[in-house]
């Protein structure tokens, strides 16, 4: 049956949705890259909170959409932004959420690794960022998970030159039981970390971070690049030490950087990937048989949706990928933690259904299509 979807000045258009999804099954686990796939929380849409409540989480359809992750062979990078941090989830859920996905993982079988921050803190000394460092840090080496040592807001706040950041992450890595993979997620994804690493001249920026690794090789696993920038990702992960791993953090220009040169190529670890992880898993297998144009020919048409969920404010593609799990029947509900389900725009999400039907993502067309159809009454479209 025809949608009638609405444009950004009101104007409706005729979609005819798909009928049969793509084609996409579990298989052999992936080989030429790692994979992880940042993974949402499902809200509780039962409970009675407010925008600025704890989060109420839906533990149990919470770690059923990590186990359909690990199914397709993908890992799952926990308690990460796309999981709220900070947008709706605080350090307590987080800790929650840490602890109830490793053990999930150690059942399941599963790669995971979870993000150690300073969300604790509003601000405070140097002292007390590496303090709530090593709080989040226990928790995440206690659970068995591998830790992303993530961007702090705090230690953005308070640090005063680039040494601030080289003592404190050097602190912390000299005391890691385990490798550990370093996060620069850039001003577009949050605003607060403008001027990371002591400077907003990314290329003094980018000399720090490699200070900090190059000081401490055998416990950086790797790095997680979240700047949009394709080029300057090249340019940094052609300058990391043997052995040091490049994750893609870019929701733009994930196939091209994954698939990689002569020189070289990116791992991932990816927001997008939530919505796209059979698929993305599908298009990895084909790589991981050294077929590179197969692979982008599986991949490439994905970046549009893509770039339309993380199109600025970046930092609200939260919203576009709980959505399209909505309607993919991962949750029965569109519900959010923190209220976020309002943090894009009816037009917003008719493209993005429209572009993700395209693909095939949604196992069932007709439960998707039922559900934007309510949608679409809910905000008073009636063509």
């Amino acid at each position: 049956m025809t949608l009638h979807l609405p444009d950004a000045g009101g104007a409706l258009r005729a979609y005819e949705p798909r009928t049969e999804p793509l084609a996409l099954t579990t298989g052999a686990p992936l080989t030429s890259r790692t994979v992880f796939s940042a993974a949402h929380v499902v809200a509780d849409p039962y409970a009675d909170t407010t925008p600025d409540s704890p989060a109420a989480v839906d533990w149990d359809a919470t770690l059923a959409f990590r186990r359909h992750l690990w199914s397709h062979g993908l890992g799952v990078a926990e308690a990460m932004d796309t999981a709220q941090r900070g947008m709706g989830l605080d350090w307590a859920g987080a800790a929650e959420l840490i602890r109830r996905s490793a053990a999930e993982a150690k059942a399941a079988g599963g790669r995971i690794a979870c993000g150690v921050g300073t969300d604790q803190l509003a601000g405070g000394t140097l002292a007390e960022v590496r303090a709530a460092y090593e709080e989040q840090l226990a928790v995440v080496e206690e659970s068995g998970a591998q830790a992303i040592l993530m961007a702090s807001r705090a230690l953005a706040a308070t640090a005063k030159s680039p040494d601030d950041y080289l003592e404190v992450y050097g602190h912390l890595l000299r005391q890691a039981a385990e490798p550990m993979i370093l996060h620069w997620l850039g001003p577009m994804f949050d605003p607060a970390l403008e001027g990371y690493w002591g400077s907003s001249d990314l290329d003094a920026a980018t000399d720090t971070f490699l200070e900090v690794i190059a000081a401490h090789p055998d416990k950086v696993d790797g790095i997680k690049v979240s700047l949009l920038d394709a080029q300057r990702e090249i340019d940094l992960r052609r300058r990391l030490p043997q052995g040091v791993r490049c994750y893609t953090g870019d929701d733009f220009n994930y196939p091209e950087l994954i698939a990689g040169d002569e020189q070289g190529f990116s791992h991932a670890l990816l927001g997008i990937f939530d919505p796209l992880g059979p698929l993305a898993a599908e298009a990895v297998r084909v790589l991981d048989t050294g077929n590179t144009e197969g692979f982008r020919a599986l991949l490439d048409p994905t970046v549009e949706l893509s770039r339309h969920l993380f199109q600025a404010p970046t930092r609200f593609y939260k919203t576009g990928v709980v959505f399209l799990a909505w309607l993919a029947g991962h949750q029965s509900h569109f519900t959010m933690v923190g209220g976020l389900q309002s943090a894009r725009s009816l037009p917003h999400f008719a493209r993005a259904y429209e572009l993700a039907d395209g693909l095939g993502l949604f196992p069932d067309p007709k439960l998707a299509e039922e559900r934007m159809r309510t949608l679409l009454h809910l905000y008073g479209v009636t063509p």
